[in-house]
């Protein structure tokens, strides 16, 4: 029998150097917070693998909820299929908080999950509320969205530390805040890095601090191929297809990968993107000696007034040969990277994933575009463009919200008088301090004086984040 060779240790040490990224890039991610809330239950649930431990007091997840005057919900009918998270939920007739310990700070994923459901206790023309992350308002007079089907939002928190809190606001003292379930979980610190590009008109400049902006995913889009779902995803995101976002389906080809995705150290991690992402894309394909002349163009509708991160995931997973993909790419119209060479930037590997962030105004429209199109570059009998996933996600206004103009802290102090209880109390109250000068005047000087009346100034001074965060310790 034919002896093993030896192997020398400097070249075992070597080897195992060798795998030890290969490794590091398979391995599961394992978020060291990791908050799931069945709300309003007494009973654990899973879903996808996933317990969601139940927030009634006794159970494992009671803990984090800090109020006590709250209301559980259940659904005396549930619809066939309908995940057990969405079977209970709790309500809010007043300000009401979880409070959620930190051990990793930086970005953190926060998701809440809302389905109204008939319920004796609490009537649904009454559901109106506002949520509060750390301070940046998330949700502001929100009603639940009508309709069976559950909501889920999803928002990227950067949390500096030691707890999270998550605030639930009625809009008035006859309105009522619920939720279903809630996950808190600490991001993969290559999820959001510092810095993106902004597309300033014709030009791109640093946009320095993004990880520290709070993030609301708007869109989030796996192009050319099937939804993928929170079971197929490190992260449990969904990525839904491309098809109700892409304008014209005219020179574009759906193309599907059955091989691995080849992911780098560098490059895309699995966390940024899954596998099942990447392994489908559309293509702008020369099938001739002509490279054609399109561009494929997706379109989607967004809020004004806010900054958008637009993340462009690619990985090649269509050419026969390296060198032979460049082309152009735009948002918003705007050129923001010319004769792209996916070759290069994925380090001369195909099937390796890679991604761009930008950083953008809403359009005035409402609309945000992404297009890809053939280069100056671009070969013929090849492929000239290709596109796998967008990520679309608002940043937080200058008042950190990412609904309203409004902060946390102004949300808190109009309590109890809720629905614009914010800007019609202190115009009113304004409005009476004048009318007292003025009748002040009139006695002591017995003269009728004209009063010259002026628009209240739009940036009055509020309290500052700093100030609101404060408030919810």
């Amino acid at each position: 029998m034919e002896a093993f060779p030896k192997l020398d240790p400097r070249s075992f040490l070597l080897l195992c150097a060798c795998a030890l990224p290969a490794l590091a890039l398979s391995f599961p991610f394992s978020p060291v917070d990791n908050y799931l809330l069945n709300c309003g239950s007494s009973v654990d649930a899973v879903v996808d693998n996933r317990a969601f431990l139940g927030d009634a007091p006794g159970s494992g997840g009671s803990r984090v909820l800090a109020s006590t005057r709250t209301i559980s919900l259940n659904d005396a009918s549930p619809a066939l299929g309908t995940p057990q998270i969405y079977h209970t939920a709790r309500a809010f007739a007043r300000p009401s908080k979880y409070v959620f310990e930190v051990r990793d700070r930086g970005t953190h994923m926060v998701r809440l999950h809302f389905r109204r459901f008939d319920s004796s206790r609490v009537e649904l023309g009454d559901v109106r509320f506002h949520v509060l992350v750390d301070g940046y308002v998330v949700l502001s007079n929100f009603s639940g969205e009508s309709g069976s089907r559950p909501v889920i939002k999803e928002y990227l928190i950067w949390v500096d530390a030691e707890k999270l809190v998550l605030t639930f606001v009625p809009a008035g003292r006859s309105k009522f805040g619920f939720v279903n379930a809630i996950e808190v979980i600490s991001a993969p610190k290559d999820l959001i890095l510092e810095t993106a590009q902004l597309v300033d008109g014709g030009k791109l400049v640093n946009f320095n601090g993004l990880n520290q902006q709070a993030l609301e995913v708007s869109y989030r889009v796996s192009v050319g191929g099937p939804k993928v779902t929170p079971f197929n995803d490190s992260l449990w995101r969904t990525w839904v297809p491309d098809d109700a976002y892409l304008k014209s389906t005219y020179g574009s080809e759906r193309v599907l990968f059955g091989g691995r995705i080849k992911y780098q150290e560098g490059g895309a991690s699995r966390e940024v993107g899954p596998d099942n992402m990447y392994n489908s894309a559309r293509v702008i394909k020369s099938t001739n000696a002509t490279v054609p002349n399109v561009n494929m163009t997706w379109v989607f509708p967004v809020t004004g007034d806010y900054k958008y991160l637009v993340r462009l995931h690619f990985c090649d997973i269509a050419s026969i040969s390296l060198e032979l993909l460049y082309f152009n790419v735009y948002v918003n119209g705007f050129l923001v990277s010319k004769d792209f060479d996916l070759s290069r930037v994925a380090n001369e590997v195909l099937a390796a994933p890679f991604y761009a962030d930008f950083i953008v105004e809403g359009d005035n429209l409402g609309i945000l575009s992404v297009s890809i199109g053939p280069s100056n570059y671009s070969f013929a009998h090849a492929i000239d463009g290709i596109l796998n996933g967008v990520e679309i996600m608002k940043l937080n206004n200058s008042m950190g919200s990412l609904d309203g103009e409004v902060c946390g802290g102004f949300i808190l102090k109009s309590w109890p008088r809720g629905n614009m209880g914010v800007v019609v109390p202190l115009v009113a109250v304004i409005c009476l301090l004048l009318s007292i000068s003025v009748v002040m005047r009139w006695r002591t000087t017995g003269v009728s004086q004209t009063v010259a009346w002026t628009k209240l100034p739009t940036d009055m001074t509020e309290l500052s984040l700093k100030q609101a965060r404060q408030q919810f310790r």
